[in-house]
C-alpha cells in the first residue's frame, strides 16, 4: 500500500484552474496531489534577435520555487539560476516546442513561466502539463482575435513521473516515494503517444530492460488520463478578453 493509499498505477488528483490570473495570455493554476504550480504564457510581439527574418517564432520557458514551496525556506538570494532550475527550464522549453509549429507562430516569442507554489513531488511534469494549457489558451485568443492563422500547436503534451520503490513500480510519485526511490523517471509524451524525453536514473541498483518497460507503460497510461482532462478543459474555448473585442 502506497503511504496516500493509492493503487501503483494511479494518479493523484489532478485539477486544472483555467485563466487563474487576469492579465496574462494564457494561465493556469495546476495541481498534482499537493503540488501546485501556477503556469502563464505571455506572447511577445518579437523574437530573439538569432531568429529574427526567418519567419520562425520561439516558445521559451522559466521555472522557479517560490519562498514557502517546501518545507526548506527558499530564499530570494537563492532563486538565481541554478543547474537543476535551468534543466528543468530546457526540459519544459523544448518539450513545449516539439509539438507547437514555429513557422505558424510567425515571428513571435512566448515567454512560459513557471512557478511552484507548493512542492510535493513531480513538480517538473505538473509544469509542462500546466503549461501546454497556458500556452494553448493564449495562442487560441490570438487566432480568435485574426493575428494567426491557424493554431501552432499540433497536439497536445503532458507528463509524469513513475520510480521503483521496493521493487514495485509507481506512478506520479509524491515527495515520500520519489526522496526514496531505487528508480526515478520523468516521460514526456505527446497526445498520439510519441515520447518527447524520457529521463530515468538508478539511485542504487541498476534496474532492468523489463522494469523500464513497467514504468513506460504506467507512464502512457498516467498521461493518457492527463491529456484526457487537457480535451475536457479546452473542449470550450478560453474567453474573450477586452482586447479581442
Amino acid at each position: 500500500m502506497r503511504p496516500d493509499g493509492r493503487k501503483a498505477g494511479e494518479l493523484r488528483p489532478i485539477t486544472f484552474e483555467r485563466d487563474f490570473t487576469n492579465f496574462a495570455d494564457g494561465s493556469v493554476l495546476v495541481s498534482f496531489g499537493d503540488t501546485r504550480v501556477l503556469c502563464t504564457a505571455m506572447i511577445d510581439e518579437d523574437v530573439p534577435r538569432w531568429m529574427r527574418n526567418t519567419g520562425k517564432g520561439w516558445v521559451t520557458a522559466e521555472y522557479s520555487m517560490l519562498p514557502g514551496s517546501s518545507p526548506e525556506r527558499i530564499g530570494r538570494e537563492r532563486r538565481g539560476p541554478k543547474g537543476r532550475t535551468q534543466e528543468i527550464e530546457r526540459l519544459i522549453g523544448r518539450s513545449l516546442r516539439a509539438v507547437c509549429d514555429m513557422a505558424a507562430l510567425g515571428e513571435r516569442q512566448v515567454l512560459i513561466d513557471c512557478d511552484v507554489l507548493q512542492a510535493d513531488g513531480g513538480t517538473r511534469t505538473a509544469s509542462i502539463s500546466g503549461a501546454w494549457i497556458a500556452l494553448h489558451d493564449a495562442l487560441s485568443r490570438r487566432v480568435a482575435a485574426g493575428a494567426l492563422g491557424r493554431h501552432p500547436l499540433t497536439d497536445h503534451l503532458a507528463a509524469v513521473s513513475v520510480g521503483i520503490i521496493g521493487g514495485e513500480a509507481r506512478l506520479d510519485l509524491p515527495y515520500v516515494e520519489d526522496s526514496t526511490a531505487e528508480v526515478d523517471m520523468n516521460v514526456v509524451m505527446c497526445g498520439d503517444g510519441r515520447l518527447v524525453e524520457v529521463q530515468g536514473t538508478a539511485e542504487d541498483e541498476p534496474f532492468t530492460r523489463a522494469q523500464l518497460d513497467q514504468m513506460l507503460v504506467l507512464a502512457e497510461t498516467g498521461i493518457g488520463e492527463i491529456i484526457d482532462l487537457q480535451r475536457e478543459m479546452i473542449a470550450e474555448p478560453p474567453s474573450v478578453r477586452a482586447s479581442q473585442r
